[in-house]
């Protein structure tokens, strides 16, 4: 079985361009993610998808420069672009995490590998964790069911089209106490999230990789960090879309369990 840590990456931002090449206690908010992905124990291949957009070179230079694979896929469909990857590299499994989030948990990553190579389900998310701070595990054939039935229902929002026990096998990890925080975000949609995650960084040396707990411990200490975004929330997915592919996945259950079948 080969696994591969794969990380979505575009600059196409508006609310913060180009994010992901901002400083970062002196290496690239991307390059955070790539350090930290290295961590993860179990993995066979680390790739950063990103697209054959030409103002996206950037990345794929970045990735060059820490000797790891990179895709160049579908500017638009993201999860396509990730089974395109997936399959090109060879891969059974895939975990997934975002070129802009640069603190998500190692610990936790490893328990989704663990998971994976133990109970071998269709897709593992882990419950509580703070916003961008949580992998998701996807097997590769899963990936290729959701892809077809996205095309069908046509969407773009792909999470709650594996994210379905009715077709899926789908494990829950509930984290553990002390990470339960999924009001928290640690992410970098805005500049003030930027900021935010900068001023934790400080604390830290530059070749340092904080863990998620250390961060956690700094905010239970320096509570007012969080006031440096407090304005901002994290947008949601909007609950008649859901609702949509909720309904889908209700009314063509035996088309789908075909499609699965099949593949």
């Amino acid at each position: 079985m080969k696994i591969g840590f794969l990380i979505t990456a575009r600059l196409k931002s508006t609310r913060l361009p180009l994010k992901l090449l901002l400083d970062l206690n002196g290496k690239p908010i991307v390059e955070r993610v790539i350090e930290r992905a290295r961590k993860v124990q179990n993995v066979d291949d680390i790739i950063l998808c990103t697209s054959t957009n030409k103002q996206d070179k950037p990345l794929t230079d970045i990735a060059l420069e820490n000797n790891i694979h990179y895709y160049l896929g579908s500017e638009k469909d993201v999860l396509q672009r990730l089974l395109d990857a997936s399959q090109f590299f060879g891969l059974d499994y895939i975990l997934s995490i975002t070129g802009e989030n640069p603190l998500f948990s190692i610990n936790h990553a490893n328990r989704v590998v663990d998971n994976i190579s133990q109970n071998r389900p269709d897709f593992t998310y882990l419950k509580g964790l703070p916003m961008g701070c949580a992998v998701s595990g996807i097997k590769v054939k899963a990936m290729q069911v959701a892809c077809k039935v996205k095309k069908i229902i046509d969407t773009e929002i792909w999470g709650p089209l594996i994210n379905q026990p009715s077709v899926f096998d789908v494990d829950q990890i509930e984290v553990e106490e002390f990470y339960q925080r999924p009001e928290l975000r640690i992410t970098t949609d805005y500049i003030e999230d930027y900021q935010f995650i900068n001023k934790l960084y400080s604390h830290f040396n530059p070749d340092e990789i904080p863990s998620l707990f250390s961060i956690l411990e700094l905010l239970n200490a320096h509570p007012e960090y969080l006031r440096i975004h407090e304005e901002r929330t994290q947008e949601q997915l909007p609950e008649m879309k859901i609702e949509k592919i909720n309904t889908f996945y209700d009314e063509n259950k035996g088309r789908i369990e075909k499609i699965k079948n099949s593949i």
